[in-house]
């Protein structure tokens, strides 16, 4: 009876990896399709495999720009978020009053809020800033990159402040009274203590960042700005779209998140299995 359970769950679990896996098979099998090829049956395998449409996907999207820009903006941002969130979730572990508990709670807060809700007015604030106060927050990484560390800091700050709360106090105490500064206690003792719980949220940020369509479209307009998601716009026309180019161009965009994935996928799950224990 527990034989044939067991391969009953195992066939579901098949049944259910196929299942996701089904979308990225379509991509990739049709990205070495022609079009006419593509349209006759979208499941067959192709009949050649060309790079010959990775080559003009990659001519089209200007894909190493692309690549240069989302690498600097997902970077850069997953640095700040890491520095500023495990500061700010030390300060609010260690500041034990009900000051910390509301900002707290109201970080954990904006975590629940869509971000369609407010990616226009959003927008208008930015605009009144660089109009105003003439800060470059609009059509610059810069501005991408500040607006991705208020996005990600709230669930970073979340994830810290339970790991924090298991570093003892006394660690910080003894090294308080042998001459370290508060500077020094936190990056000294207490950071290299969060490095499970850092990997895990910098990969995470770092795929979700990466793969970020929506707010990047709504601050670069520049070409040479554009990230790798926005890149495959050039695919989808307004009366047509090139499906095999796009097939292609998208498995170009996914290629760089799947090698990080499959090279970080061990320190996701002990981050996840030591935040559990903790």
């Amino acid at each position: 009876m527990r034989t044939t359970s067991k391969w009953l769950l195992e066939l579901l679990l098949v049944l259910l990896a196929l299942c996701f896996l089904s979308p990225v098979y379509l991509m990739v099998v049709n990205s070495f399709k022609n079009r006419a090829e593509l349209y006759q049956n979208a499941l067959a395998l192709p009949s050649s495999l060309s790079f010959q449409y990775y080559s003009k996907a990659m001519e089209k999207m200007n894909y190493w720009t692309a690549f240069g820009n989302s690498v600097f903006v997902t970077v850069v941002s997953v640095v700040i978020v890491v520095l500023l969130a495990s500061m700010t979730a030390w300060m609010l572990v260690r500041t034990d009053n009900k000051l910390s508990k509301i900002i707290f709670m109201v970080l954990v807060s904006t975590m629940l809020i869509p971000f369609q809700t407010l990616m226009m007015p959003l927008m208008q604030v930015m605009d009144w800033i660089r109009t105003n106060l003439h800060l470059p927050m609009l059509n610059t990484h810069g501005g991408l990159i500040y607006m991705n560390v208020g996005f990600h800091a709230s669930m970073a700050v979340f994830l810290y402040h339970g790991f924090i709360k298991s570093v003892p106090v006394a660690l910080e105490e003894a090294a308080t009274l042998d001459g370290c500064s508060k500077f020094g206690v936190f990056w000294r003792i207490v950071f290299p203590m969060l490095t499970t719980i850092t990997i895990t949220i910098a990969i995470l940020d770092v795929i979700a960042i990466w793969n970020d369509y929506l707010l990047p479209s709504l601050t670069l307009s520049d070409k040479g700005l554009r990230t790798i998601p926005l890149s495959t716009f050039y695919f989808f026309g307004e009366f047509t779209i090139v499906w095999n180019l796009a097939m292609a161009g998208l498995t170009l965009t996914i290629i760089p998140v799947v090698i990080f994935y499959f090279f970080a996928q061990k320190y996701i799950v002990k981050g996840i299995a030591a935040g559990a224990v903790k």
